[in-house]
């Protein structure tokens, strides 16, 4: 499985290097974001694109399953 790290990046970058790897993985990837925004955007991206979306937080940062 696949990893994207989006720590300290804005949006449109979390979503579109998510968009990115699902393309090269398309059975799913794990998303680490560190804010709501992103967290949000993401989550909203897999949901449209057909994806589960497991939010499991840790610490400062959330990670993001996305499975199909």
């Amino acid at each position: 499985m696949s990893t994207v790290d989006t720590c300290g990046m804005s949006c449109p970058q979390p979503v579109l290097m998510t968009k990115k790897s699902l393309i090269e993985n398309p059975e799913g990837v794990d998303i680490i974001v560190d804010n709501n925004v992103a967290k949000g955007n993401v989550e909203r991206f897999l949901k449209s694109s057909g994806y589960t979306a497991t939010i499991i937080e840790n610490n400062d940062v959330t990670i993001i399953e996305a499975r199909k």
